[in-house]
C-alpha cells in the first residue's frame, strides 16, 4: 500500500520516460519567456531561463492559461515542455543585484519572448515531472547566459518600480487588471513585488502555491459578502484523463477537496482529501498546492457572480494521467466554473447526478471524506443511500 499523495506521485513518475530534446552545451534559441527557481537548498537556491532550441514566438509552451481553451492534447503540452531547456546557477535567495538576477528579472518581465544563448558546463541531461511545477526537459549548469534586449509588460514594471506596494497587493492588482497567473507568478517568483528591502527569490513551487493563497484569500473576503445561492448547484469539466465534478451548496463558505488515482499504475482506487469549514485551515495542506489551486479557482468564479456558497470537489483521474502541475487543477476547475450550473432542490440528488458520471462508487468518496460526511449526516441522509 502506497501510503501518501506525495509518494503515490513520486512512484507514478519515477520510471517515467519520454524523449526530450536533445541539445550540446551550447543553446541559440528563445525563452518563453520563463524562469525556474528550485528550492533545494534554500536561501543558496539553483535559479535560471527555460529556453527552447527555436527561434520567434514560443509563449504557448508556457503558458498553461491557453492550453485547456485551445484544446491542446496531454501530449502536446509535453512535448512543448520536455523541449524547454533549464539553465541553472546557484545563486542566494537575496542577492537580487547580481547581474546574472538581472537578466533573469528581464525575462520573467518580459510582454514577450527573448532570443537567448546559453552556455552549459555539460550537455543538459533528464526531465522533470511534478504534481506542483508544470514539466521541463533537460537541465544543467550555466556557464554563460545572454539575452536579447526585451520590452517590459507595462502592469508588471509598474509594480517593479513601486517599492512601497505590499507584494500580495500587487498580486490582486495584477489579478484583477486580467494579466495571466503563470505571468503573476514568474515575476512574484522572481522577487519583483513587494517592500524594496523586503524583496527576495521565490522558489517557484513556492511561488504558485503563495499566489493562489493570497489570491484566494482576497476573494474570500468578498464573496463572505454575498447571498448565498439558491439551491444546489453541479458544475463539470473533463480534460487531460480527469473528470471534476463540482458540488456547490446554499451554505456559508466551506469547502472540500477529493481526488482519486484510478488504475494509473495497475488496479489501484486511491483517494486523498483535504477540507476547511467556514472559519479556515490552518497549517499547509496535507494534498500539496493542487488544494489552494481549486480553492482560487471556485473563490474566483463565486466572486465574479457575486455569490456565496459551500464547495465540494470531485476529481478522477484515469489511465494515462500524467502529473503537469497544479495549473492541471486551476485551468480545469475554471473552466468547471464557467459551465452553465445544473440546479438541483437538494444535496441527495445533486450527489445522485454526480454519481452517474463518476467511475469510482460515490460511496467511497463519501467514505474518505470529511465535509461531506457531516453534510450528508446533518440532512439525515445516510451512507447506503449511495450504495
Amino acid at each position: 500500500m502506497i501510503k501518501g499523495k506525495e509518494a503515490y506521485l513520486k512512484k507514478l513518475t519515477a520510471n517515467m520516460y519520454i524523449p526530450s530534446q536533445e541539445v550540446g552545451t551550447n543553446l541559440d534559441g528563445s525563452t518563453p519567456p520563463s524562469v525556474f527557481i528550485g528550492s533545494w537548498n534554500y536561501p543558496k537556491v539553483y535559479a535560471g531561463p527555460m529556453i527552447a532550441p527555436v527561434h520567434g514566438d514560443t509563449i504557448i509552451m508556457d503558458r498553461p492559461e491557453s492550453w485547456i481553451p485551445e484544446k491542446k492534447t496531454q501530449e502536446e503540452i509535453i512535448r512543448y515542455r520536455l523541449n524547454l531547456i533549464r539553465g541553472k546557477r546557484s545563486v542566494r535567495v537575496t542577492n537580487l543585484q547580481d547581474r546574472y538576477i538581472d537578466k533573469l528579472r528581464d525575462i520573467s518581465l518580459s510582454a514577450c519572448s527573448i532570443e537567448s544563448e546559453a552556455q552549459f558546463s555539460h550537455s543538459p541531461k533528464g526531465m522533470s515531472f511534478s504534481d506542483e511545477h508544470t514539466p521541463f526537459g533537460p537541465s544543467a549548469p550555466l556557464d554563460r547566459l545572454e539575452i536579447c534586449s526585451s520590452r517590459w509588460d507595462t502592469n508588471l514594471e509598474k509594480v517593479y518600480y513601486d517599492d512601497d506596494l505590499l507584494a500580495g497587493n500587487a498580486v490582486v492588482d495584477l489579478h484583477q487588471k486580467g494579466m495571466p497567473f503563470s505571468c503573476i507568478q514568474k515575476a512574484f517568483s522572481m522577487g519583483t513585488m513587494g517592500i524594496g528591502k523586503r524583496r527576495r527569490l521565490v522558489p517557484t513551487r513556492w511561488s504558485i502555491t503563495a499566489c493562489d493563497s493570497i489570491l484566494a484569500n482576497r476573494l474570500l473576503q468578498k464573496v463572505r459578502e454575498y447571498d448565498l445561492i439558491d439551491c444546489c448547484q453541479v458544475r463539470e469539466f473533463s480534460s487531460l484523463n480527469n473528470y471534476y465534478a463540482v458540488l456547490l451548496l446554499p451554505t456559508l463558505w466551506q469547502y472540500e477537496w477529493m481526488e482519486a488515482f484510478l488504475r494509473i499504475l495497475g488496479n489501484e482506487e486511491l483517494i486523498f482529501s483535504d477540507y476547511e469549514k467556514n472559519t479556515g485551515k490552518k497549517g499547509y495542506s496535507r494534498v500539496g498546492g493542487c488544494y489552494y489551486s481549486c480553492k482560487m479557482a471556485v473563490l474566483e468564479a463565486l466572486a465574479r457572480e457575486k455569490k456565496q456558497a459551500g464547495a465540494i470537489i470531485m476529481r478522477e483521474a484515469y489511465s494515462g494521467y500524467v502529473p503537469l502541475g497544479v495549473f492541471n487543477v486551476r485551468e480545469n476547475v475554471r473552466n468547471a466554473m464557467q459551465e452553465t450550473a445544473l440546479p438541483f432542490e437538494d444535496m441527495k440528488s445533486a450527489l445522485w447526478y454526480i454519481c452517474g458520471k463518476l467511475r469510482l462508487p460515490l460511496k467511497k468518496f463519501i467514505q474518505q471524506s470529511d465535509l461531506l460526511k457531516e453534510q450528508l449526516k446533518s440532512r439525515q441522509t445516510t451512507l447506503s443511500s449511495f450504495s
